[in-house]
């Protein structure tokens, strides 16, 4: 999967769980943030910047987040 679609995927997983609340969303965009960290031409900058949304939507699953359908 070439770089831009990693990206694309993660920005799309971001906001479909800040949209929705879905913790699906969340996992999957933690899981494409963390491949994006292990990529070795990623600048520190940016890697910290993923690192820092990973780390997020990891304690927001942990807290309990909400989900789409729930009140």
């Amino acid at each position: 999967m070439p770089n831009s679609h990693l990206w694309a995927g993660a920005l799309s997983q971001l906001l479909i769980h800040d949209e929705t609340g879905c913790p699906q969303s969340a996992r999957h965009a933690t899981l494409l943030l963390n491949r994006l960290c292990a990529m070795a031409d990623l600048d520190a900058e940016t890697r910290a910047l993923c690192e820092r949304a990973s780390r997020r939507l990891e304690n927001l699953g942990d807290a309990g987040g909400r989900h789409a359908g729930t009140a």
